[in-house]
């Protein structure tokens, strides 16, 4: 069952603001959570007449063929992830982060955020306020070395893996900000990102269905393990991206650098694709085209 969202909120799948009655509500598991109407999973049950569809129903989609090109996809990545106190990024705090490496290294880091946990979001992440405040460290010395972390990497020239950048990075970029630090900008260049959620909405334009990481991970065949935890969702983000590479020769063979100016252009085309719709439907028209960072001065 879906309804028309009443209020503003964020889309579970994509994690972009939903505009008041410009989206969708919709009950899973017990949780309703908020959509873009072009993000929503395909809410019709599937038709079960011995195990096949009805004539002229559309067909389920397939995932394109791995092809044997070589490319960045072959070569050394490095991906993140966090889990936080809530889904805005201006607002919400960093519970935990990790950073992963295709050669098997592996950061994880978990910080007491000062304030309540809401129990929504530990429901997700399954990390309690209790845990945080016992196990956890102090948030301005852990972000400084998140920062650095990744900051060591992108001096290296490392691809970046990050499902949905401008969500983490941003939340990232507004904490140090929070806690008087140096920006991560201002630490090391944030390129090249690689951001499978771009990239596939890039590629599979019309697929329809939910684009969240465990959606696509079904879709292309990557194993997720212990979905919300940070390290397995920035390890599955990155065996994510190497699915992709080796998917489409045309993104696999680009070079990391042109790949992460191509994806700037496709978001903010994918954002202007997206207002259009709305106007299409006479909802209210906005956007948030920056990638793989928002500007934390208007991003409220």
């Amino acid at each position: 069952m879906t309804l028309v969202n009443k209020y503003a909120g964020t889309c579970a799948a994509c994690k972009g603001r939903v505009e008041a009655e410009a989206g969708e509500r919709a009950n899973v598991d017990g949780a309703w959570l908020t959509y873009h109407h072009e993000c929503a999973p395909a809410w019709e049950p599937q038709p079960r007449v011995l195990g096949q569809a009805p004539e002229g129903a559309p067909q389920a989609a397939v995932p394109p063929q791995r092809g044997s090109h070589d490319g960045w996809h072959r070569r050394r990545l490095a991906g993140f992830d966090t889990e936080t106190t809530g889904r805005d990024p201006k607002t919400v705090r960093i519970v935990s982060a990790a950073l992963v490496t295709s050669d098997g290294a592996e950061k994880t880091f978990l910080i007491d955020p000062g304030m309540e946990i809401p129990a929504e979001a530990t429901a997700i992440h399954g990390i309690t306020t209790e845990y945080a405040r016992e196990h956890g460290t102090p948030p301005r010395r852990t972000l400084d070395e998140i920062a650095d972390a990744l900051a060591v990497e992108l001096r290296a020239g490392t691809p970046l893996v990050v499902f949905n950048a401008p969500y983490d990075l941003t939340l990232l970029e507004a904490e140090l900000a929070r806690n008087g630090l140096t920006p991560l900008a201002s630490r090391a260049p944030v390129a090249p990102v690689i951001d499978p959620l771009v990239i596939d909405r890039q590629m599979d334009k019309f697929r329809r269905g939910a684009r969240t990481l465990e959606a696509q991970c079904q879709f292309y065949g990557v194993t997720i393990t212990h979905a919300h935890d940070a390290a397995a969702d920035a390890l599955a983000a990155m065996n994510l991206a190497q699915v992709i590479g080796a998917s489409y020769t045309a993104v696999g063979t680009l070079d990391a650098v042109r790949l992460h100016e191509a994806q700037a252009r496709w978001k903010a085309e994918q954002e202007a694709d997206r207002a259009a719709y709305r106007e299409r439907r006479g909802e209210k028209s906005y956007a948030e085209p920056e990638w793989p960072t928002r500007p934390l001065a208007t991003s409220a």
